[in-house]
Parts: C-alpha cells; structure tokens; sequence
C-alpha cells in the first residue's frame, strides 16, 4: 500500500511545490511586468510630451529675433510713456517734408482708455499751406512710427500770405485736426508709473 501511495505522495507533494512556486514566484514577476509595463507607457508619454515642449522651445529660439524686431516696432508705435517731446519733434519732420508753412501743436493731457489697459493723448494741431503740402502732411501723419489716429479734420481758406491761381501760385488753407495718440502707460498723468512725460506742452 505505501509503495502505491508513494508516487500519489509524490504527485501531491509536487503540485503544493508548483502552486506555492506560481504564488510566490510568477504572480509577483507578473505584476511586476505588469507595473514595468504602465511605467514604460508613461515614461513614453513624457517623452512625447518633453519632446513636443522641446519643439515648441526650438522654434520659440529659432523665432525670436524676429519677435524681437516685432516688439520693438510696437513699441514704437505705443511708446510705454507718453513722451510728448519726441511726438512734437515726429511732428515737425512730417510738416518740413512735406512743405507746409506753419504748424501750431498743442498736445491734450493722457486719457485713460475705457479698457484701462492703456492712454489716449489728443493733440490739436494746426498746419498752413497749398493744398498738395496739406495732403501730404496727412499722408506722413498717418505713415509716421508712432500709431496716430486723426479723429477731426477742417479745412478753411487762408492762414498765411495769401495768393490766387491766377496770380502767383496755389491758395494758402488752414486746416485743424484732432489726433489720438497713445501709450502702453495707463496712468500717464501726474503721479503715474514710470511717470509723466516732461517737457513743452506745446510747439
């Protein structure tokens, strides 16, 4: 009996050992497979994304000087002060080129915009000249580096030393206009920061 009970012994005593090697050896290396394999998938997705940021760096790098150029020319355009002296003096360069016989600028305080992001200066300005100087004059105001906003335009006869088409030359007109400009500063009054502009409040 114990010879024929030995091999069923045996086989008994084999399967405990291969169950008892499946729980404590494989189950474990499966589930650390299985952990490898959700570490991998989201080792993978960083990489993807690291690589996608690295990218967007790479061209952010390669853009820049660009940028740079852009920036500038806005902020040209919208200067961050008001800076009234060097829109006078923008002023005076498009009325000698284009050959107008007078100009009067006398430039309104900064206004806060309704976004309040930014201020709005309003200069009344006032030219003389031909008809043709006068229309170039816009033509340079409206190309000059700095954004302008002509909101009120009027043109009159005379202003100057006048003469007629049958005489000497062209008439002389006058001609008032209301310009907005602007700055980045949305407190470009006094007290504001980086503070007011200084200098002559008109020219």
């Amino acid at each position: 009996m114990n010879d024929r009970r030995a091999p069923i012994v045996a086989g008994v005593v084999f399967a405990v050992i291969a169950l008892l090697a499946v729980f404590f050896l494989v189950l474990p290396k499966r589930s650390q497979v299985s952990d490898t394999q959700d570490q991998l998938a989201q080792a993978q997705d960083q990489t993807s994304t690291l690589q996608a940021q690295l990218r967007s760096l790479q061209e952010a790098q390669a853009e820049a000087p660009q940028t740079k150029k852009e920036l500038k020319k806005i902020e040209n355009l919208i200067p961050p002060t008001a800076d009234l002296p060097a829109m006078i003096r923008l002023l005076s360069d498009a009325a000698d080129r284009a050959a107008v016989d007078f100009l009067t600028v006398s430039p309104g305080n900064p206004a806060l915009d309704a976004s309040g992001s930014f201020s709005a200066i309003t200069a009344s300005i006032s030219v003389t000249g031909t008809y043709f100087s006068l229309q170039e004059f816009l033509f340079r105001l409206e190309t000059l580096p700095r954004a302008a906003k002509v909101t009120n335009v009027s043109i009159s006869p005379g202003g100057g030393t006048e003469t007629t088409t049958t005489t000497t030359g062209p008439q002389s007109l006058s001609m008032q206009l209301s310009v907005n400009f602007y700055t980045t500063d949305p407190s470009a009054g006094p007290g504001s920061q980086p503070g007011p502009s200084t200098g002559t409040p008109g020219a």
